[in-house]
């Protein structure tokens, strides 16, 4: 029997092509769509989840709240005495406590002469045993050595080709000796330290560095990360209970009165949380991708069900041609089962193609999905627990698609079927122009959200980041022989033609590398504690980014002075100087680090570093006229120079003064673009799914149009004779949808409107939602449905009324 049912099934597929195209296309990509959408949510929550440790790793973390604005606010930079009490006053708590330094770029040399870059991080021994690194050469001892390495897999090739990199010496920035005793395998995409392509140890960062031997028991200087791993059956519960009160208990008596102010709080952040509550509110996580993740969810069960409202749609519209179908099968004996179940064969027999094709869609267009949302995704065919899903996906659609069809068929009366007295009336195409409202309601919320997050980028890239970033070029000072060389450096570069400026800093302009507190001024509340963002620079430096001064004076080299001077940013002024005072009169006064007293000669207009969508970061810059900090060699490209132009003369002097140097650079304005990298991903995912929701009701609006054209020809063929016009009858089969689109968007606006209010809300900088964001999506919606709808209406309506009128 259900062979049969299978054939007739596969004769009314091929009897209605164009009806059974628009079936299996629209459901194919609904379940494409949602296919692509779970890869990307289980690669979302499974991030980290590779570490076996994952359940027990965390990173330390402290939340503080200023008395004077009452802001909470996060930080994971922690000062180097923090990890030793944690090692010594909490060691039952945890199996490791690791410091550790931020990943960064550095320079590997192999026989003094072949570079190449690496992300590294420097880190404690134990980080092979807490993060579970899969070592295939070497051992979980493999940093205990202070001038060891470890490589990941990749790097090791890229390196030493086919050889074996044991015991092999490297160069890390040309000062730090260090000789390969590990290779692991590369960490998967989905993981925090993806990224790191070796590790190596604390110790030599300590013995390398002297500011970090001068940290050791500077509790002021935040430079550093701490994780740790607790100890099996130990909750981080109970660890962050610990830590209620761990400066009162920890901090040297002179500090105490300091912070307390301040309410500081220590507590460790579970690696759960690192990815998905990325963001913080009163110092804790406080969402962040967790509610893509929600979002993305959603959105590809409506995509899907707007595929499965459309064989509804189509299934019943068509249910006048089926009805004596239905009444001959009654009159011979069919029982309502017997025909639920033939209409629900017809239903699995179109989700098992759509899926097939959409298994073939999924497999093309999986890389290009990758490469939009920066994810290393692939179909797990050889996974059981797939296929699993796959048939619980195929049954569960099936049935969801059919059942109303399946119902709503088999319960006409074969008497009246028989008879030709069926008639569905006025309330039988309602539940259609329902399913088409929610249709093009979730379609419409698409584009509005959509637009909204593409008005939010603009916002924040239109956002004034007072420097102009054109031009500017940052190369890394890798390399210990660029030392003393300033001048000489200077005078070649701007020989070339090429360079307008130079200068030099110890951090770049597009990030935060150094946070530090325990400065003082005249008048400030003793009990305060503030940190500040610090950066050493060159005279040049406010020349070649052309910031602006808003009061006082730039660098100079005529003032010998300046070297114990001080430039802030508006944002550190408006918080030191007094409220309501201008900050032009901090202009000539000290402000204290320790002992050593610098006088504020200039302010600058803020300088958008870190994200363009958070607030400023208070910032002071120092003058490093000896050039003793400085990791970043700036320089200003001129207008009339192309970069293709200036980058061979750049390199080449380079390689002239400091041929032992890797000449490694980034366009600033490349690296501040990078900061909208995820907003910009999200609005292209955003986009794409919009684009496919707009697709798929239009492929259901085209198949209702049809129907609708075709079943009323006689109609139409006597409106004809009357004399109406093509453009009379274009309006008479349109109306209909058109109505229904604009209660979808009127019913949509208010819905995008909260949701993207909320989501808008996680931005300190953002953007107001404009009204004509829902005009414009009503206009896109409207103008894509009339296109839809008009080809069978002007094709109906061109008809010849004399064969229409033929049609019985």
């Amino acid at each position: 029997m259900l062979r049969n049912y299978l054939k007739i099934a596969l004769r009314n597929l091929i009897k209605n092509k164009v009806y059974s195209f628009i079936n299996i296309g629209g459901l194919a990509v609904g379940m494409a769509v949602a296919m692509l959408i779970g890869l990307w949510v289980y690669d979302e929550v499974s991030f980290n989840t590779h570490h076996q440790n994952y359940a027990d790793i965390a990173q330390v973390r402290s939340y503080s709240t200023d008395p004077n604005t009452g802001q909470t606010d996060a930080q994971e930079s922690m000062s180097f005495p923090i990890g030793t009490e944690l090692k010594t006053s909490y060691k039952s708590y945890f199996k490791h406590v690791l410091m550790a330094f931020w990943t960064g770029v550095y320079t590997l040399s192999k026989n003094n002469n072949e570079k190449i870059t690496s992300n590294g991080k420097f880190f404690e021994p134990g980080v092979i045993d807490m993060l579970s690194l899969k070592m295939l050469k070497g051992t979980a001892s493999a940093l205990n050595d202070p001038h060891s390495i470890i490589l990941s897999a990749s790097k090791a090739k890229a390196i030493f080709g086919d050889a074996d990199p044991l015991n092999k010496t490297l160069k890390i920035d040309n000062r730090m000796d260090v000789t390969v005793t590990g290779v692991y395998e590369d960490l998967p995409r989905n993981t925090a330290f993806a990224d790191v392509q070796f590790f190596a140890p604390w110790a030599l960062w300590v013995s390398s560095n002297d500011w970090v031997k001068n940290s050791e028991n500077n509790w002021n200087n935040t430079s550093f990360s701490i994780y740790v791993q607790v100890q099996p059956n130990t909750s981080v519960a109970a660890v962050n209970t610990a830590l209620n009160g761990f400066a009162a208990k920890n901090l040297p008596p002179e500090l105490v009165k300091e912070f307390a102010k301040y309410k500081p709080v220590l507590y460790i952040n579970p690696m759960k949380n690192w990815h998905l509550y990325s963001e913080f509110k009163n110092g804790l996580p406080d969402g962040g991708r967790i509610t893509f993740v929600w979002l993305f969810g959603i959105v590809g069960i409506f995509v899907l069900l707007l595929a499965c409202i459309n064989f509804i749609n189509l299934s019943t519209a068509r249910s006048e041609k089926r009805a004596k179908e239905v009444g001959i099968r009654k009159a011979v004996g069919s029982v309502r089962g017997q025909l639920v179940f033939q209409f629900l064969s017809e239903s699995f027999l179109v989700v098992v193609l759509a899926f097939g094709l959409s298994l073939l869609l999924v497999n093309v267009s999986i890389s290009w999905f990758n490469e939009i949302s920066a994810k290393d995704l692939s179909l797990p065919f050889a996974n059981p627990v797939f296929w699993l899903l796959c048939l619980s996906f195929v049954l569960l659609t099936g049935f969801l698609a059919g059942l109303y069809p399946a119902f709503y068929l088999s319960s006409f009366q074969p008497v009246r079927v028989l008879k030709g007295t069926v008639r569905l009336g006025r309330l039988a195409a309602l539940p259609r122009k329902v399913l088409v409202v929610v249709q093009f309601t979730v379609s419409v919320v698409l584009i509005i959200g959509t637009l909204v997050v593409y008005q939010q980028i603009e916002h924040a890239r239109n956002r004034p980041i007072g420097y102009n970033r054109e031009g500017l070029l940052a190369i890394s000072m890798n390399d210990p022989n660029y030392q003393g060389k300033h001048d000489v450096l200077k005078n070649e570069l701007l020989n070339t033609g090429a360079v307008a400026e130079m200068a030099m800093s110890s951090s770049p302009l597009t990030a935060i590398w150094n946070m530090v507190g325990g400065f003082t001024w005249q008048g400030k509340d003793p009990n305060l504690a503030a940190d500040f963002a610090i950066s050493k620079v060159t005279h040049d430096f406010g020349k070649m980014a052309n910031w602006q001064l808003l009061a006082g004076r730039d660098f100079s080299k005529a003032f010998a002075t300046d070297s114990m001077g001080i430039i802030l940013n508006e944002t550190a002024a408006k918080y030191i100087v007094a409220k309501n005072k201008p900050i032009s009169q901090l202009i000539g006064q000290h402000i204290k680090d320790g002992e050593t007293a610098l006088q504020v000669i200039g302010i600058v207009k803020d300088l958008v570093v870190n994200s363009p969508y958070e607030p400023i970061t208070r910032s002071f810059y120092f003058l490093d006229a000896d050039y003793t900090s400085a990791s970043l060699l700036n320089l200003k490209i001129k207008p009339t120079v192309s970069a293709a132009a200036a980058l061979p003369k750049i390199e080449a002097v380079i390689k002239k003064i400091v041929p032992s140097a890797l000449f490694s650079y980034d366009f600033v304005d490349q690296e501040y673009a990078r900061k909208f990298s995820q907003e910009q991903r999200i609005g292209k995912l955003a986009t794409v799914f919009a684009v496919l929701a707009i697709f798929i009701s239009c492929l259901g609006l085209f198949g209702l149009a049809s129907f609708v054209a075709e079943q009323r020809t006689k109609e139409i063929g006597i409106r004809k004779v009357l004399g109406a016009s093509v453009a009379n009858l274009w309006q008479l089969l349109s109306k209909d949808f058109v109505v229904l689109v604009i209660i979808s968007c009127l019913i949509a606006a208010p819905i995008a409107y909260y949701f993207m209010s909320q989501w808008l809300q996680k931005y300190e900088y953002r953007t107001e939602i404009s009204w004509w964001v829902f005009v414009l999506a009503a206009a896109v919606a409207l103008l894509i449905t009339l296109l839809t709808v008009s080809y069978q209406a002007i094709k109906a309506a061109l008809m010849n009324p004399v064969e229409s009128l033929k049609t019985e």
